[in-house]
């Protein structure tokens, strides 16, 4: 008798524990922290695409080494090398060193210091970048890289100022105010009580400039046809013109850019110091409503 008394005890102990375990809520766990990578649109995306290319440094020591570099690339794939070295042809002698690239792409953007896309000026309709680090220019439509090329900036005693700038006025000749021998095709001004702006001049392969930006002529001719003047009603701005962003230090006392490349084909890519600063400058950008303008539209007539 007592033996059944037990297991039935034993049977209702073990149906109450069961019952109590099916009713009995779950205790709200810890959450757990999962490292996520924050997106960044400020940041370049995606990333930098360059062809797969090594480059060397060519010292072309003899006046023998520069014909035998006359006589190996075409006067295409020349150019490119030019513009890799910030030069025009004229500034090729003996015993000027030359960074090379592996291989030459007929196409010149294949080798741009800018990434092809840049998410953080989508939203700017036209962009002007000019990096004085490279001496670079890099043009900008909704974030795409359109098209971009060598400069000569200002020199150490004269720098380009950096900062926002924005496209003011344009002119095919204009005469330069330092020396009246001096002209200028395909002018735009930038900074206009300062006389600064982008221009077609000689490219020696360093900041040469009284601060003006000098281009080869095509380039200087495409951003005149290309870039937005201001807008004014009177003396006032009513509407600003494109956006000239200035940036980066020329570091006189080191490597040349473009030649450190053989060491790091990653050398030329944005610092983050310098992506900061475009982040900076282009918020200044969206603050401005000069910058958003837009014509009204003309109310409908009464019936």
């Amino acid at each position: 008798m007592m033996t059944k008394i037990y297991k039935n005890t034993t049977i209702l102990i073990l149906l109450t524990c069961a019952l109590v375990a099916c009713n009995k809520k779950e205790e709200p766990k810890e959450p757990v922290n999962i490292p996520v990578s924050v997106l960044d649109t400020i940041k370049i995306d995606p990333p930098l695409d360059r062809l797969d290319v090594v480059y060397s440094i060519d010292s072309l020591r003899t006046n023998t080494a520069l014909d035998s570099f006359n006589n190996r690339f075409t006067e295409e794939q020349r150019k490119i090398i030019y513009a890799l070295n910030r030069i025009d042809k004229r500034k090729v002698w003996a015993g000027k060193p030359l960074v090379i690239p592996d291989s030459i792409s007929a196409d010149l953007m294949d080798y741009s210091p800018f990434p092809k896309e840049l998410g953080m000026v989508d939203t700017i309709p036209k962009l002007v970048l000019i990096s004085q680090r490279v001496q670079a220019f890099g043009l900008y439509e909704s974030g795409k890289l359109i098209k971009w090329g060598p400069v000569s900036s200002g020199k150490r005693s004269t720098p380009t100022p950096n900062g926002l700038h924005y496209g003011n006025y344009k002119a095919k000749r204009k005469v330069s105010s330092v020396n009246k021998d001096w002209i200028l095709p395909y002018y735009f001004n930038f900074m206009n009580f300062e006389g600064v702006g982008t221009h077609q001049y000689s490219l020696p392969g360093y900041p040469a400039s009284h601060a003006c930006v000098r281009l080869y002529m095509d380039d200087a001719h495409f951003i005149y046809d290309w870039a937005s003047m201001w807008k004014l009603e009177g003396t006032s701005i009513s509407v600003n013109g494109t956006p000239f962003i200035v940036y980066g230090e020329y570091d006189y006392d080191n490597k040349k850019p473009w030649l450190q490349l053989a060491d790091s084909v990653e050398s030329n890519d944005f610092l983050e110091e310098e992506i900061q600063v475009l982040r900076d400058h282009i918020q200044s950008y969206l603050d401005d409503p000069k910058n958003f303008i837009t014509e009204e539209t003309p109310e409908e007539p009464l019936t």
